[in-house]
């Protein structure tokens, strides 16, 4: 594609993008404030409210002790962030009034999940502000807001705000097994739980690397099968009362019958082989399997899931139910045996006839089931709750078979990702429908992507060229909904195209010359080699296009099967040093897709809240995101390297996806002994200086001015002079050395481009696959971690010339 033709599509693009943030500024009334989650209606007035030192206070409704609570975290919150005292019955210049109408039932009894009552009115003008909500609960939602809004000096906007969550269900899982967390951890995260509006605290207690709970009935599961760390009974409480002051319930998982190895420590003879077990401090799936022909598994379930439900005041316990590798099930006689008793033809059978025995257990105990995707049966019991680690499809099918749903794919947080591929995540997708148009002729490719760890990941893509040489296309992968393509554009015999995928965003480099696949796709910010051929096309006489796994239908009342989504923390790459790291500030784009109107979806706004949000959730709530970082980086470099090892960070990323998973299976143990502590894990999981490379780059392919390239270059001088200090062989920190010298090379090439380009020159074709030879490598992983920034710059090449 030539110079021009790819500056005009950059700038039709970016003025449709340009249109679109015009279109939801207006909807919002003006530019949106930094508030996140975003409220549902939000409009501006005249005038503004100017605090002074102090702010009156006036509560009217029944007394409520969770709303007394949180008013006094909101006293010192905002004493913290800008100063001013919240006074009762003081006489001064401006009010705030907090009105409900009754305390919410919740907090006195079994808490449930029924269309919460967490909607609120807020108004601010020169009279003051008035919070009014129909509970506590509102009245906690509202008050996070108001924080948001108060800035340093205490001015305040008049505003508007009419605001109820879209889903019911918006909860964040922590696995404390893989890493424990202490309880003052735990406490933390919760407090950012509540300033993100977030509900549900999934707490994940169990799995084969340890058992985290206190257990009466059954001690030798906390004395033998977690290495020393585990909850006290009285810590639970704690946790689950200083989540329920906050407005959040605790969902406990208690992994049965697979995920059992710790278990399988404690009591051998409740599993369906014989042993030996010993403590597995491996990551990944094991064997071992609770013995569902054993009536003593049922009563370990029923005395476990007792103390479970004495504990933890919510509806729902979690029973994991995933992963459930059958081949023990199959070698022992007494479960074959049970098997054809009861007429279970397949594993799947027998797994569902356990969870049917859990089931009823927790019905006894007035609690129901929730289990992951594997659970989910034409025989499951009614009521369980399904959650879908596999996608919108799966999903889909959970609620058209009338089972509640929630969605947790895409939104794992321990994977490094983009926010924007998390604030993109649809709960359902939108069916995809494909006609071949006339004249329009077509090719389709299988491709196959190897990994290092698991099996391949395969497929097809079709690519539509119009007569007028625009593209469209769709991909398959196997056993998932077809789904288009976007951006698909060639340029200099390269073919890219991007979607988004359970595994993150993914972005195809093809070379599409002759019949064999060559090239690679991007799955978050590291490549896999592509393989594959073309198995179909216009020119290919005998073959047409496939019909497409299609996406499931939902009726109106099928889609009120989903109860809404959960942020995941799963812990092998997480530890006490980085968990705010991993969790802050994402989870707020997490929260606001669940919280927020379905059609709020501009990613630029999201960009210029998110830095602010993230420092006032620093500032106000107290989280270690930004803390952690400096406190991990301080550990590998000296006090006059750290401010060069700072500013080489903000051109890195960790590999995202689970590509750093993948690496430790096979260059370390892929255990808990696999330290923690090394460069990579004191990087964000997205640098937003990148994102600003990029921006500058987009606004000079749109409007080619002097001015961006100057900024791109004083940028790409600042990361070069960094690295150069560090990429010395004094450096002790192997990791750093070798990154600072890839992004020395990026930078510097870089820098030669934006001369050439500033003289209205455009390199060579021998300079140009030099430039992107040196790309390519900084995009490799080094470290577990990449060169960013040689992305963006790889766009600038490739328009270059």
């Amino acid at each position: 594609m030539s110079k021009n033709k790819y500056q005009g599509h950059r700038r039709v693009r970016l003025l449709l993008l340009a249109t679109m943030f015009v279109s939801a500024a207006n909807a919002l009334g003006k530019e949106p404030l930094a508030l996140m989650p975003y409220p549902q209606q939000f409009q501006r007035q005249q005038g503004q409210l100017q605090l002074g030192g102090e702010l009156a206070l006036e509560v009217r409704g029944p007394a409520s002790a969770r709303l007394d609570g949180a008013l006094e975290r909101f006293r010192q919150r905002l004493r913290r962030q800008s100063g001013i005292e919240l006074r009762g019955g003081t006489q001064a210049a401006a009010k705030l009034t907090v009105e409900i109408a009754r305390e919410s039932a919740a907090i006195t009894r079994l808490q449930q999940i029924q269309p919460p009552a967490e909607g609120y009115r807020l108004r601010v003008g020169a009279e003051g502000i008035q919070l009014r909500a129909e509970t506590d609960l509102g009245a906690l939602r509202g008050l996070q807001t108001l924080l948001q809004l108060i800035g340093d000096g205490g001015q305040l906007a008049a505003i508007s705000v009419e605001d109820q969550p879209r889903f019911r269900w918006r909860g964040l899982l922590i696995d404390s097994v893989r890493h424990f967390f202490s309880v003052d951890t735990i406490k933390r995260q919760l407090d950012g739980m509540a300033a993100a509006k977030l509900n549900i605290f999934h707490w994940h207690l169990t799995d084969d690397q340890g058992w985290r709970l206190e257990s009466r009935h059954y001690p030798k599961l906390h004395k033998l099968a977690s290495n020393g760390h585990y909850y006290s009974r009285e810590q639970i409480r704690e946790v689950v009362d200083y989540a329920r002051a906050r407005g959040i319930v605790v969902v406990p998982e208690i992994d049965l019958p697979g995920h059992a190895s710790a278990i399988a420590v404690a009591y051998p003879e409740l599993m369906s082989a014989p042993g030996p077990y010993e403590p597995e401090e491996r990551w990944g799936v094991h064997t071992p399997l609770l013995n569902p022909a054993d009536e003593r598994v049922y009563e370990f379930a029923g005395k476990i899931l007792a103390e479970v439900a004495e504990l933890f005041p919510f509806e729902y316990v979690h029973i994991g139910g995933d992963e459930v590798n059958p081949r023990d099930w199959l070698e022992n006689p007494q479960i074959q045996a049970l098997m054809r008793k009861q007429k279970l033809p397949e594993p799947a059978d027998l797994h569902n006839y356990f969870n049917g025995r859990i089931a009823a257990i927790l019905r006894k105990l007035d609690r129901r089931m929730i289990g992951w995707d594997e659970v989910l049966h034409e025989n499951l019991a009614s009521g369980t709750a399904v959650q879908s680690w596999r996608g919108p499809d799966a999903l889909g099918n959970i609620a058209r078979a009338g089972h509640p749903a929630i969605l947790s794919t895409g939104f794992y947080l321990d994977q490094p990702q983009t926010a924007a591929y998390h604030y993109r995540n649809r709960l359902l997708l939108a069916p995809y429908e494909f006609r071949l148009a006339e004249r329009e002729t077509w090719q389709r490719r299988q491709f196959t992507l190897p990994r290092k760890r698991g099996s391949a990941i395969e497929g097809s893509f079709t690519l539509v060229e119009k007569p007028s040489g625009e593209m469209r296309g769709f991909i398959d992968f196997s056993g998932k909904s077809r789904r288009p393509l976007h951006s698909i554009d060639t340029r200099h015999g390269i073919t890219r195209f991007e979607l988004d995928t359970w595994m993150g965003p993914l972005e195809a480099r093809l070379d599409l010359g002759g019949t064999k696949l060559r090239g690679d796709m991007l799955v978050g910010n590291v490549a896999y080699t592509a393989g594959g051929q073309l198995i179909g096309g216009s020119q290919l006489e005998g073959t047409s296009i496939p019909a497409a796994l299609p996406a499931p239908r939902l009726s109106e009342r099928q889609k009120q099967n989903i109860l809404g989504g959960e942020a995941a923390l799963w812990s092998e790459m997480v530890d006490e040093n980085s968990i705010d790291l991993r969790l802050w500030p994402r989870a707020f784009a997490v929260a606001e897709r669940l919280w927020s109107p379905r059609t709020l979806r501009d990613q630029a706004s999201l960009y210029r809240r998110l830095p602010q949000v993230s420092r006032w959730a620093a500032e106000s709530t107290g989280l270690k995101h930004r803390q952690q970082q400096r406190e991990a980086l301080a550990k590998l470099v000296s006090d006059d390297h750290f401010e060069a090892a700072l500013v080489l960070s903000e051109a890195l990323e960790p590999a995202h996806y689970y590509h750093r998973h993948h690496e430790k299976s096979v260059h370390e143990s892929y255990s808990r002994r696999d330290p923690l502590n090394r460069f990579v894990d004191s990087l964000p999981a997205e640098s937003f200086a990148v994102r600003e490379l990029q921006k500058n780059i987009d606004q000079w392919l749109a409007s080619p001015g002097a001015e961006y390239l100057q900024a791109l270059d004083a940028r790409l001088i600042r990361w070069r002079d960094s690295a150069e200090t560090l990429r010395r062989p004094d450096q002790p920190d192997a990791d750093i050395r070798r990154l600072a010298q890839q992004l020395y090379r990026v930078s510097d090439r870089g820098i030669a481009l934006i001369e050439l380009l500033q003289a209205g020159e455009s390199p060579d074709a021998d300079t140009a696959a030099s430039i992107r030879a040196q790309l390519r490598e900084a995009q490799q992983m080094h470290g577990e971690a990449v060169v960013a920034a040689a992305y963006p710059l790889e766009r600038l090449l490739d328009a270059s010339y």
